[in-house]
């Protein structure tokens, strides 16, 4: 598909309107921002259906949200990530657990199944920038860093699930719990209720992903944004002064998701302009001017949910992962589902699990061969899965969103 560009060289800003039948898109000539890669070759599905078919039940297939169409054929279940890691502990009877999705997805299923089942991740490539903004040492370092800032004892961890399973057992040592999106707001109230609760002396330490802590902050625990400072593993002590470090309830890790980074506030502004009685929905993982002016903001299983629940006619820009949004589109006819930016936004290692990597990991199983085994070092997973059992004591409902 060609796409007409202004004279900027960007984009026209009128959105991407996905819903089949949506006679808005056609009078305003709406294009798509841009291509996702193209499918694969369509031998490759009648391999994968082959492969699967051989290894019954002995084999079961995860798929992220985020995954082309193309995998999520063959997904036995579909969820967010911590969803899918209890999925695959809940079929203890298959031994090979297929996780299509990121390393750190199939490094939690790996803590949370049997000893017995092997977690593969069909291309070791498909990693998280988010993630890997918070690497161990950094902060290991960090941790010291704000003991000499004497804030230690009053300071209790948080980590997001999208955090690697040597930052998930860091919290778990250091006495934290991790959160998904759904629960974050609940995890934050815990964490200060070690410490007198929210107005008391205690301090937490949000890795690695500092807007969903910023707006969890402002949002379910009316925090100001003077509350939240940002630690920046880059620089001396963060960047902070002790003064700031002193001052602040929530230190948040500079880290961002590369893919909900870029909806931005201009794009909220062109949608309500272009698209008569929209309503914008994102992911808290947006910048917080983002969130501010969305009218719905949630988990993508609140995504989903709330899209779901809608009526028929309902117009929606949605500001998530491209490959949702077009499922989406395609699941609700009715509704007309736009996605919010004008340049394509689907992330680039979600999407490195694609048919040929899958294809190669089935049929390397049929041929007895287990290939890219995600194995966690036992101390690592006894340390993370405390903090991850910490996550399922809290109150509520905080485990799936």
């Amino acid at each position: 598909m060609s796409i007409t560009l202004e004279p900027s060289g960007h984009p026209p800003l009128p959105l991407l309107v996905l819903g089949r039948g949506s006679d808005l898109a056609s009078e305003r000539g709406v294009e798509c921002p841009g291509e996702l890669p193209a499918a694969s070759d369509p031998d490759l599905v009648e391999r994968a259906r082959i492969a699967k078919a051989a290894l019954g039940e002995t084999v079961f297939v995860l798929g992220h949200h985020y995954q082309r169409d193309e995998v999520i054929e063959f997904a036995d279940v579909t969820g967010d990530s911590f969803k899918l890691a209890k999925e695959a502990a809940a079929r203890p009877d298959a031994p090979y657990i297929v996780f299509c999705g990121v390393h750190f997805m199939a490094e939690s299923a790996d803590i949370l199944t049997a000893n017995h089942q092997q977690v593969i991740l069909p291309d070791l490539a498909a990693g998280c920038s988010m993630a890997d903004m918070a690497a161990i040492g950094q902060v290991e370092d960090a941790w010291d860093d704000l003991a000499e800032l004497g804030v230690a004892d009053v300071l209790v961890p948080v980590s997001y699930m999208n955090s690697s399973a040597a930052i998930k057992a860091f919290t778990g040592r250091h006495g934290g719990t991790i959160c998904t999106s759904g629960n974050a707001g609940t995890a934050l109230a815990w964490a200060f209720d070690q410490h007198g609760g929210v107005n008391g002396r205690g301090k937490v330490l949000f890795l690695p992903d500092q807007h969903l802590g910023r707006n969890t902050a402002v949002r379910d625990l009316n925090l100001s944004l003077e509350d939240c400072v940002v630690f920046d593993p880059h620089k001396p002590a963060g960047g902070l002064t002790r003064e700031q470090v002193q001052a602040a309830r929530i230190i948040l890790w500079r880290g961002h998701c590369s893919v909900h980074g870029r909806f931005s506030l201009e794009a909220i502004e062109a949608a309500r302009a272009t698209i008569p009685d929209v309503r914008v929905i994102v992911h808290p993982e947006c910048r917080y001017e983002v969130v501010q002016a969305a009218d719905a903001v949630g988990s993508t299983e609140k995504i989903i949910a709330t899209i779901a629940a809608a009526p028929d006619g309902t117009s929606w820009a949605v500001g998530t992962e491209l490959n949702l949004v077009r499922r989406l589109a395609t699941t609700f006819p009715r509704q007309h589902i736009t996605f919010l930016e004008k340049s394509v936004c689907y992330c680039s290692t979600m999407n490195r699990i694609d048919l040929p990597h899958l294809v190669w990991t089935l049929e390397s199983l049929v041929a007895g061969r287990v290939v890219n085994q995600i194995k966690v070092d036992p101390d690592v997973a006894k340390w993370a899965k405390v903090a991850l059992d910490q996550m399922l004591a809290l109150p509520g409902k905080t485990a799936i969103d």
